[in-house]
């Protein structure tokens, strides 16, 4: 960063400053409880010499401080990806079910919109279908904080709902599946698109009637041709930001593709069973004839569903990745010498 011209490209030296807080942030945290650690040996054996009870005691309380602060890291830890710091764009799919599946993916864009809000983050909402009857075939959200995607991708799957259908006339026990998926926001350089491989389409955007948002053609909706991703935004009156906000979703759905495909790749040439597939289910949310919400990867499960619908997500998201630190260390572990871990 020191070198003359590192702002002459404003894209790269961001990219650049990017990298160097996400190794800070992985530096930073390990070389300061060390020194902690280390003061604290020192402190006790001072303690000690001295008989002092009260210092020893002192020393005790730091230290059940510095490993809660050390558990929390290592959940840092398992967000080992640069872009897990980033934006994200997370998105919500009706599935089988009908009216009853979108209500419930409306009811997920609620939960998620309360966790990422309790975190302090900011929620923006950059697309939403709305269903003929009640709640949403998709909504997109745009959540803007610290660590954002590197929490939020514990929860990219399937997720059941079981309760007794508001929409049946006889009240009836009703099972529907709503997906979910994260992606980060990358920046342009990062993902090479050439303008011929888009589509770009406007059309009048959704919403109540009389507003200035449908009275011009200001929603847009971007197709890559190779990939057949098709992206959209109507969240804005002006059709600049919605293509740029499009653009962005574009080149974060671009990014999680090319790392899918990536880490097929690894699953190939490592023979290790990995977490790529991302369309089954993940948690089920039952509400009749009990109650429960249960993780299906890690098994973590409360019977105590309203706060979780409220979005009192962190103890399911902590849990996931403690698995995937455990799994990550049985791979190590069982590697051999000529084996890459």
């Amino acid at each position: 960063m020191s070198k003359p011209g590192f702002w002459d490209d404003p894209d790269r030296a961001r990219r650049t400053v990017q990298q160097m807080k996400f190794v800070k942030s992985r530096i930073g945290p390990v070389v300061e409880l060390c020194r902690e650690a280390s003061d604290l040996v020192e402190l006790l054996e001072l303690a000690r010499m001295e008989d002092d009870a009260d210092t020893a005691t002192a020393v005790a309380t730091d230290a059940a401080d510095l490993a809660e602060r050390l558990d929390q890291l290592e959940f840092k830890l398992v967000m080992n990806d640069p872009h897990d710091v980033l934006t994200c764009y997370l998105s919500v799919h009706a599935g089988a079910g009908g009216t009853d599946a979108a209500d419930w993916a409306s009811m997920l864009g609620r939960m998620y919109t309360r966790y990422a809000e309790a975190r302090g983050w900011s929620v923006e909402e950059v697309d939403s279908v709305p269903a003929e009857e009640a709640g949403v075939r998709k909504v997109v959200y745009k959540i803007k904080g610290e660590w954002a995607t590197g929490y939020l991708k514990n929860e990219i799957g399937v997720h059941r709902l079981v309760r007794l259908s508001p929409f049946d006339a006889q009240n009836r026990r009703q099972t529907s599946f709503a997906s979910v998926d994260v992606v980060p926001e990358v920046e342009e350089g990062e993902i090479g698109i050439d303008e011929k491989d888009l589509r770009i389409d406007t059309y009048r955007a959704g919403g109540a009637g009389g507003q200035h948002v449908n009275k011009t053609d200001s929603a847009v909706r971007i197709t890559h041709l190779p990939s057949g991703i098709v992206v959209q935004c109507q969240s804005e009156r002006s059709q600049h930001k919605n293509r740029r906000t499009a653009m962005a979703l574009l080149l974060a759905k671009l990014y999680r593709e090319r790392e899918l495909e990536r880490e097929q790749d690894l699953k190939k040439a490592y023979g290790a069973k990995g977490e790529i597939d991302f369309g089954y289910q993940i948690r089920s949310y039952v509400l009749h004839p009990y109650q429960l919400v249960k993780d299906l990867r890690t098994s973590h499960q409360t019977g105590n569903t309203q706060p979780v619908l409220d979005g009192d997500l962190q103890d399911f998201i902590e849990a996931h990745m403690r698995k995937r630190l455990d799994d990550e260390a049985g791979a190590t572990s069982s590697a051999g010498p000529g084996d890459k871990a």
